[in-house]
């Protein structure tokens, strides 16, 4: 399941389980079966299983909510200096064309701050702080439509053509002709 901060619970949804959580503290305490409880408050028996094990090691704090997995490696602070880099654009970082890509972005965070991402990492990271994929608003300059059309009207049905013509099969492999 995918999250809007893309990974981890939402504050509204950790809050939420862990209610259920000391739900069934409460329940543990007047010795209520874990499949019955298992069953009111719609979660598996095993989970309940383990919620009770850690009741019984710990108490009631031991259900609390833990918090996110993992923090953000980058602050806000540094995320926003990250955003100021970006808008240096790719040549004052040491690239000829004027395109951002992720491994590029990577690049500059270990440059910068010292930290590895790897390209995934940057994409999450670029995502749970509101950036997108952008797709250029208008054609490349270079773009030469006239030689695109002759390799739509000339080169694309030579190569739509080369495909197998379709015949009836056999299921047969060793009697190609039975029926």
């Amino acid at each position: 399941m995918r999250y809007p901060q893309g990974g981890g619970l939402t504050a509204e949804r950790q809050q939420f389980r862990e209610g259920l959580r000391l739900q069934a503290a409460e329940r543990f305490a007047r010795g209520e079966a874990s499949s019955v409880i298992a069953k009111d408050l719609r979660v598996s028996v095993r989970s309940v299983q383990r919620w009770r094990q850690a009741w019984e090691e710990d108490g009631p704090r031991a259900l609390r909510s833990q918090g996110p997995a993992s923090l953000p490696r980058l602050s806000e602070k540094q995320f926003a200096q990250l955003e100021a880099e970006l808008a240096k654009g790719p040549a004052a970082h040491g690239w000829q064309d004027q395109r951002w890509t992720l491994s590029r972005i990577k690049t500059v965070i270990g440059r910068r701050f010292h930290l590895t991402y790897t390209i995934q990492g940057v994409r999450k990271l670029l995502v749970r702080n509101g950036w997108s994929c952008q797709v250029p608003a208008r054609r490349a300059m270079e773009r030469d439509d006239e030689a695109v059309a002759g390799w739509v009207k000339e080169t694309w049905p030579c190569a739509e053509d080369s495909r197998r013509p379709v015949e009836p099969g056999s299921s047969s492999r060793t009697k190609p002709a039975s029926p």
